[in-house]
């Protein structure tokens, strides 16, 4: 696990850090996305999430979700264009779960990709992410996690 500024990054996932997107390969060809606690220290308390329906197309670098929370309202941007085949209901329910687990219980959807060869190599590994992120958060002026 990389640790930044006191924000956890695993080393088993791919980062999007320009848009603080975590990726997840499934094995089956599919990926998982979600927010990294980074994005979700940002944002703070998550309070609505309402991803795109199950057989809508992502395009690349668009939304796949929309994310919400007391200082902040947008999109939550996927690198990768394809069709999603899951989302996390639960998530809907409970979006603040979000904040408490970003890599688990808070993922966001899963996809179905067309163009996940071109977009992973454009990502971030877990295992290198450290130097990134601190670029990122000393450029945004962000603190870091609490």
């Amino acid at each position: 696990m990389t640790i930044v500024r006191g924000c956890n990054l695993p080393d088993d996932l791919l980062y999007d850090v320009p848009n603080h997107i975590w990726f997840r390969e499934l094995g089956d060809g599919r990926v998982k996305l979600g927010m990294t606690s980074v994005a979700t220290a940002l944002a703070g308390e998550i309070v609505a999430f309402t991803p795109k329906k199950v057989g809508k197309s992502v395009d690349a670098g668009k939304s796949c979700a929309t994310i919400e929370s007391g200082k902040w309202v947008g999109p939550a941007k996927s690198l990768a264009a394809g069709e999603v085949v899951e989302v996390n209901t639960d998530l809907m329910a409970k979006p603040n779960t979000a904040n408490s687990d970003p890599y688990d219980a808070g993922w966001m959807v899963i996809l179905q990709p067309a163009n996940w060869d071109e977009v992973k190599g454009g990502l971030t590994k877990g295992t290198d992410v450290g130097a990134p992120y601190e670029e990122k958060m000393a450029a945004d002026g962000f603190a870091g996690c609490a």
